[in-house]
């Protein structure tokens, strides 16, 4: 039996689920990565899952032959900080990291603690140059 994935696409509203955050501040700072990456994709948001915003979308195959649809970028508003998803991963832009401000990253993961510690036309460019990669990879 296959499981099932939990961070399908789903019809919940994003305003509501982000306008829920109890946090002002990361609500504030969620809602501005919302109108970021809304503008970067052209792209409406979607949640997937109960705590996910994605944008856009791609078909990924994987060598084991599983395969499936993704998000282009999106964003996790966690407890500890704000999690951004650069999907086509950081090795290809240490220029950009060098000019982002304070962060942490995982394979795919930006991990922010407030949007005041990143320079923002920076991050706006590391999206975009990721949108660009994963649409040009993923024809």
């Amino acid at each position: 039996m296959k499981a099932e994935l939990k961070t399908k696409v789903n019809h919940q509203d994003v305003l509501a689920f982000l306008n829920s955050i109890g946090d002002e501040k990361r609500r504030a700072d969620s809602l501005a990565v919302l109108k970021l990456m809304r503008h970067i994709t052209k792209n409406a948001p979607k949640m997937r899952g109960s705590s996910i915003v994605g944008f856009g979308s791609y078909r990924y195959r994987h060598e084991s032959g599983r395969e499936g649809d993704w998000f282009l970028t999106g964003f996790s508003p966690r407890k500890h900080n704000l999690t951004l998803y650069v999907m086509s991963g950081f090795e290809g832009y240490p220029e950009l990291l060098k000019r982002l401000g304070k962060f942490k990253t995982g394979k795919s993961c930006l991990y922010v603690n407030k949007l005041e510690d990143i320079h923002l036309p920076t991050l706006k460019k590391l999206i975009q140059e990721s949108v660009k990669h994963m649409v040009k990879t993923n024809k």
